[in-house]
């Protein structure tokens, strides 16, 4: 008995033996069959580049030659992955620096067609008009079409002061027009604080650059000190924020969170997930917040909305977002050039992927004709008893005529048109000067004052 028991032990441990084998043989032929093919795909490039190197009708440049496919096999990927030459590369390291030279525009490839998703506010791009969704078809008077971003950034490049003339297609106008940009030096202000009165805030962040926390921080402390320690509510306008550094998205989600998840990044291996959460040091967690977006929200401006819109912290208005929800790995390699790498999707806190969906505001607010608005406005400010023509004189208009009679006939009768239009500027208050031209603005600061009554509607 014992020694039937050892042979089947002995035949046992052999069959799993010889199993383990198969299996390893199968793999390493799996592996060796792997290596082969590639190995063989690259002898065909070796190849060519040995034919076009001996025989092209030209000398060529190597480097150039290897640079160029590169340039064609990430075609075939994703518009945010791309091969940087050693210049172009050393150029986009100082971009996040928060100044560098050029146009001052992000930009991305939709259907085939460079697009603007945001021109920088203040930049030489926007002081020239260009506007978020202008196509740029020509550079000047070189297609665009087939290029990648890499490409297209290239010969918008160039020397400070010189010009570029962009031929760009914009919605609802049926010819193309030419937009002539000086070059300059972009200096990126990412906060800008407005102070709205009775403890409310206006903060505007344009992009998400190494300071972008920090001066978030700052524009909150200066509202907190001017409003005695108490703030009422702030909309954050994050409108054709293209984004920028995850790591500032993180921070500034963090200010405004107790507890709980701000964002997760899968790559190709779903079970390697990376979680970022709240780190339960925010400062600025019991008050209102409002964030206006719209379809030129993107990235890592997209990531904040999300975080504090999944955690009900903010309120979002506005329209959907861009939905630029990847990851990019930026790695330098060995002779300065660069790869942009996607490596990973973003989700939100709630486990939605932001890639091509976008964030979708909890409140909608169509965009309206900025000088219809404007003209609105004036019309409604003109309902006084004082505005109506031959309107009965109050006291002081009746003093203010006797002054204008004692500094002489002429000027009184001057006096009445004379910079009318400053001193109608002059009279606005920081929060009438923002929104007198800005329906969206506006609307989100009506939703921000009725914060209690929107709560207790969506309980």
């Amino acid at each position: 008995m014992q020694s039937f028991k050892r042979y089947w032990r002995t035949y046992f441990l052999g069959l799993v033996l010889l199993v383990t084998l198969f299996i390893m043989a199968e793999t390493g032929f799996q592996v060796r069959a792997f290596a082969q093919e590639r190995y063989a795909d690259l002898q065909n490039f070796s190849k060519v580049l040995n034919l076009i190197q001996q025989y092209y009708v030209e000398e060529v440049n190597t480097k150039k030659l290897v640079y160029g496919a590169i340039k064609g096999m990430l075609r075939e990927l994703d518009p945010h992955t791309n091969f940087m030459p050693p210049d172009i590369f050393k150029d986009f390291e100082t971009e996040t620096s928060g100044e560098f030279g050029g146009l001052g525009i992000e930009i991305s490839i939709q259907n085939g067609v460079l697009t603007i998703i945001s021109p920088i506010e203040d930049a030489p791009a926007w002081e020239a008009g260009i506007k978020a969704g202008d196509k740029v078809i020509a550079v000047n008077g070189t297609s665009t079409k087939g290029m990648s971003l890499v490409e297209t950034s290239q010969l918008m490049r160039g020397k400070k002061g010189s010009k570029v003339v962009l031929r760009v297609v914009r919605d609802n106008e049926e010819k193309p027009r030419d937009i002539t940009v000086v070059r300059g030096s972009v200096k990126i202000k990412s906060v800008k604080y407005t102070d709205l009165g009775d403890g409310f805030a206006y903060i505007k962040i344009t992009s998400f650059i190494e300071n972008t926390a920090k001066d978030l921080q700052k524009a909150l402390e200066k509202h907190e000190k001017d409003s005695k320690g108490k703030i009422a509510g702030v909309l954050i306008d994050m409108r054709r924020n293209p984004g920028g550094l995850l790591d500032q998205a993180i921070k500034v989600s963090d200010m405004f969170l107790k507890e709980g998840t701000i964002v997760s990044t899968i790559g190709r291996n779903k079970n390697e997930k990376e979680v970022a959460t709240a780190s339960k040091k925010g400062a600025y967690t019991n008050f209102p917040v409002v964030i206006l977006v719209n379809e030129y929200t993107a990235s890592a401006s997209e990531i904040v909305s999300g975080a504090l819109q999944d955690n009900k912290r903010a309120l979002i208005v506005g329209q959907r977002t861009f939905g630029k929800g990847s990851v990019q790995s930026v790695i330098r390699l060995g002779d300065g050039s660069g790869l942009k790498l996607t490596v990973a999707r973003y989700y939100t806190p709630s486990g939605v992927s932001i890639q091509a969906e976008g964030i979708h505001p909890d409140i909608e607010i169509e965009d309206v004709d900025t000088d219809g608005f404007s003209k609105a406005v004036v019309k409604n400010q003109t309902t006084r008893e004082g505005d109506i023509a031959g309107h009965l004189k109050g006291d002081r208009e009746k003093a203010a005529e006797k002054l204008d009679t004692r500094q002489g006939a002429e000027d009184g009768a001057l006096a009445w048109w004379k910079d009318v239009g400053s001193k109608k500027e002059e009279k606005l208050s920081p929060r009438e000067r923002l929104f007198k031209s800005d329906y969206q603005a506006y609307q989100a600061f009506s939703y921000l004052k009725a914060w209690d009554t929107l709560k207790v509607l969506t309980r």
